[in-house]
């Protein structure tokens, strides 16, 4: 169970992330959020290394294209995510986002050679179908609400997140977390920094330890997911992907004090329900 308890921790974190950064978007650009939390993630690891000499292993690696690609792909994703949040309800931008799973999927069956079994793809219609239910009568009352730009956003963000769990797949035989975050730090902190100064605007305390935060909670989520491809293959993992709707409930419920109706728990019990089938079935094979 180690793959999936590590693949519901990092959906968790990550829509705690969203929520954080749906609040900073209200006072502060992309560019600004993202080279606070490259620059926390950067330091952290530095710090880390600094203090427990090794930690995180070595960092060169015998794959660097394939942390290359990683490494772009996730700042495509925290941009995209950001901006798509800033434009979109969590409900709208989420539904976009619940077609990672398929992706994930199709990514695997083309890139890694795994042959997702059909209950994979059973269980993950399951639970989109339970989003479905959560989400449908929100969006009935926002219809045409929003801007198309948003939900292109949302699905830029989507498919870079996808590729991000296919590349965690492929670089599973490397041990070790330093190259996991140092990569994507790097990359993410030379490229927001020229950005993010010239959009920058002074941060009040409570915002500037939301960004911080931020590079945290990333860090975390990186490595959660990372450690969980390390344990299971993608199409036993992608139906839990589909936990993000009942994280979300959480975090809106934490943040907003909004109280879920009763199709949003519907279809979460319906989610979970995916899930625990799915893990079922990956047990009996």
């Amino acid at each position: 169970m180690r793959g999936p308890v590590l693949m519901l921790a990092g959906i968790g974190l990550f829509g705690l992330l969203d929520a954080n950064s749906k609040l900073l978007s209200d006072g502060h650009e992309v560019w600004q959020v993202l080279l606070v939390r490259f620059a926390t993630l950067l330091l952290v690891v530095l710090c880390a290394r600094a203090l427990i000499p090794g930690w995180g292993g070595v960092l060169s690696t015998r794959f660097p294209r394939l942390h290359a690609a990683r490494a772009l792909v996730m700042l495509g994703s925290a941009i995209c995510f950001f901006q798509a949040f800033s434009l979109l309800p969590l409900a709208e931008g989420y539904l976009v986002f619940f077609t990672s799973p398929f992706l994930v999927l199709a990514l695997s069956a083309w890139l890694l050679q795994e042959r997702p079994p059909a209950v994979a793809w059973a269980w993950c219609a399951v639970g989109f179908a339970g989003v479905a239910i959560g989400l449908a009568p929100g969006l009935a009352g926002m219809a045409g609400g929003a801007p198309v730009l948003g939900y292109l956003y949302a699905l830029g963000g989507t498919f870079c997140y996808s590729a991000v769990f296919v590349l965690n797949r492929q670089l599973r035989t490397e041990p070790g977390i330093g190259r996991v975050l140092i990569w994507p730090s790097v990359l993410g902190f030379a490229v927001m920094l020229p950005l993010g100064l010239s959009h920058w605007s002074t941060p009040t305390a409570l915002s500037l330890a939301q960004m911080v935060g931020n590079g945290l909670i990333v860090g975390a989520a990186t490595v959660c997911l990372a450690e969980a491809f390390r344990h299971a293959t993608a199409s036993r993992l992608a139906p839990f992907g589909y936990s993000g709707l009942v994280w979300s409930l959480t975090w809106d419920f934490a943040f907003w004090g909004r109280i879920p109706v009763l199709a949003m728990l519907a279809g979460a019990a319906v989610v979970v329900f995916a899930c625990i089938m799915s893990e079922r079935a990956a047990a009996r094979r």
